[in-house]
C-alpha cells in the first residue's frame, strides 16, 4: 500500500527518507525527491492551501495510478499545506522498485502531476505583499508527456 499523507505541520525529510529506505530492503532502486521552499527572490513565506475532501483522496488516487503504471514496491507521497519559511520541506516522493528505471519514472510521474494539477493553492509572500502563484507553461509540459 502507497504511504499517502497531508502534513499540516513541518517533516523532517531525512527520517522520512531513511524510514521508507529501510521498509523496501529489495529495492533495487530507491529515487526520493524533495520540494523546498527556495531562499531567493525575496521570498519571505509560502503558503499552500487546499480543499481537505479533495486534496488527501486526490493524492490516494495519484498513487494508486502511479502504482498501475509501475511496478513499484513502495511509494510514499508526503505534502504540507500551510505557511513555510525558506528552507522548509513542501514535499516528498518516495519511490522503491526492483529497477531504477521505474522508480525515476514514478516519481517523476508523480511530482508532475503534484506540480500541475495537484488540490492545492500556493501562494508567496515578498517585501510587496502576497501574491498567487499558477502553475508555469513548462509545467503543463511535463505532465502532458505522460499521455
Amino acid at each position: 500500500m502507497p504511504d499517502v499523507r497531508l502534513a499540516l505541520e513541518a517533516f523532517d525529510p531525512a527520517a522520512e527518507i531513511a524510514a521508507f529506505t529501510a521498509r523496501y530492503p529489495n529495492a533495487g532502486g530507491i529515487v526520493t525527491f524533495l520540494g523546498q521552499v527556495r531562499d531567493s527572490g525575496g521570498v519571505e513565506a509560502l503558503e499552500l492551501q487546499h480543499y481537505a475532501p479533495m486534496t488527501l483522496p486526490g493524492m490516494e488516487e495519484l498513487a494508486r495510478v502511479t502504482q498501475v503504471r509501475w511496478p513499484v514496491e513502495g511509494l510514499l507521497i508526503l505534502h504540507r499545506s500551510g505557511v513555510m519559511v525558506p528552507g522548509d520541506a513542501i514535499v516528498l516522493v518516495c519511490a522503491a522498485a526492483r529497477h531504477r528505471r521505474d522508480a525515476f519514472a514514478a516519481a517523476d510521474f508523480a511530482m508532475d502531476h503534484l506540480k500541475s494539477e495537484s488540490w492545492f493553492w500556493k501562494r508567496e509572500k515578498t517585501a510587496k505583499g502576497w501574491r498567487w502563484i499558477e502553475p508555469r507553461p513548462e509545467d503543463r509540459e511535463d505532465l502532458s508527456r505522460w499521455g
